[in-house]
């Protein structure tokens, strides 16, 4: 029977992040918002353990990072239970847009201006290959492509595995999704996955603090500390001016997206979103839900809590809709206090780098919030969201 005591010491393991057993004492890597990452600095490597943002007190991956010219590391580092990563990363295949958009961002070395539109070198650095090409709106990936650098290895739900072993491939990188059933094929191929859970993050900061351990990755920590210095005091100085100005007499409340496929999509109450919603100042209908992803619903649920939402944003692909189209879309629509009032925002992800950029720069994402929900506390335009038309 196992003693009261040794019960403690092994829950008391499991809520911390690193239990890895070692020999030698490792420095923590001090994370200030995220809280599903956890990293471990020693002489030579680190250790990199991802909590399972599903099932508590459990562990998602361990991860041991390697430098790859430190060979007298390498084994002693190896007898440690994780997934070995020789960094940094030089033919990885990435999966997620916002991934190749982070990395692209770190080899150009331009962390505190507007990214490349134009952009200068033809290639991104440590990328031989991407999945979903269709739905990436990276300028330095499509370059590559076009100049055959950069591989097309397919969907991501069904990447080609000959291509990516073909091109040499030293880790994937994907983002995992709850009761996956593991990856397939692409678990049997020997070639690390770096399973990229930051979207599971409560808040917009801690998700955009993961790009530390993507610096790490690619040997360009530096680029992703000072890119992560920068994020955090645009997006503090925009959450303050939220919070301490006085012009804000009442905090309107938001809605967000619409019907697909008959059902409504709204981000749940411990997500980044409803988190951002806050620091812009507005309230959410379901703020109080305890979950980190999408909730789907009903029309008539959202209805029923969120008709009179102030403002509402979605995204629409299909060029510029009006409120006409909307109406003609679903009639339903019509009922909505921000339809009525003229207050819908939408974004087309398809011209805009939104998906590509949000993730790791919410400092802008919150201030197009910020615009949308109080005219005249900021200056200037909208960088992704624009007003839906009244008429055609």
């Amino acid at each position: 029977m196992i003693r009261w005591w040794s019960f403690l010491v092994i829950s008391t393991l499991l809520l911390c992040c690193c239990t890895r057993k070692k020999v030698e004492q490792g420095r923590a890597v001090e994370m200030r918002y995220a809280e599903n990452i956890c990293i471990e600095a020693f002489d030579g490597y680190r250790v990199v353990q991802i909590k399972n943002p599903w099932r508590e007190r459990e562990l998602l991956h361990t991860y041991i990072l390697i430098e790859r010219d430190d060979s007298a590391r390498m084994a002693h580092a190896e007898l440690s239970e994780g997934t070995v990563v020789y960094v940094p990363l030089r033919r990885s295949v990435v999966f997620n847009t916002a991934h190749a958009q982070l990395v692209s961002w770190m080899v150009e070395g331009r962390p505190h201006s507007q990214p490349l539109q134009n952009g200068r070198g033809a290639l991104v650095e440590g990328i031989a290959g991407v999945a979903d090409l269709k739905y990436m709106n990276v300028v330095a990936v499509k370059r590559g492509i076009a100049s055959g650098q950069i591989a097309d290895c397919g969907n991501s739900m069904a990447p080609d595995i000959e291509r990516i072993m073909a091109l040499g491939a030293d880790a994937v990188l994907l983002s995992p999704f709850e009761n996956s059933g593991g990856y397939g094929r692409l678990d049997q191929i020997g070639i690390p996955i770096i399973e990229c859970a930051e979207y599971m993050e409560s808040s917009p900061l801690g998700r955009a603090e993961w790009m530390r351990f993507y610096g790490m990755l690619y040997g360009r920590e530096r680029q992703a500390d000072s890119l992560f210095a920068v994020v955090e005091k645009e997006y503090q100085k925009l959450k303050n001016l939220t919070t301490r100005s006085s012009t804000l007499d009442r905090r309107p409340s938001l809605l967000t997206e619409k019907l697909t496929g008959g059902t409504w999509y709204v981000p749940g109450g411990k997500s980044t979103v409803a988190q951002m919603i806050a620091d812009a100042g507005a309230t959410y209908a379901w703020s109080n839900d305890e979950h980190s992803g999408s909730l789907a619903l009903s029309y008539e649920t959202v209805v029923s809590k969120a008709s009179d939402a102030d403002v509402w944003i979605f995204n629409d692909q299909s060029g510029e809709p009006t409120y006409e189209r909307l109406k003609a879309e679903y009639h339903g629509y019509a009922i909505f206090k921000a339809f009525r009032e003229h207050r819908i925002w939408y974004v087309n992800s398809m011209k805009v780098p939104y998906f590509e950029e949000v993730s790791f720069r919410p400092d802008w994402l919150l201030r197009d919030y910020i615009l949308m929900l109080h005219p005249g506390l900021l200056q200037g335009s909208t960088r992704y969201y624009k007003q839906l038309r009244i008429k055609n």
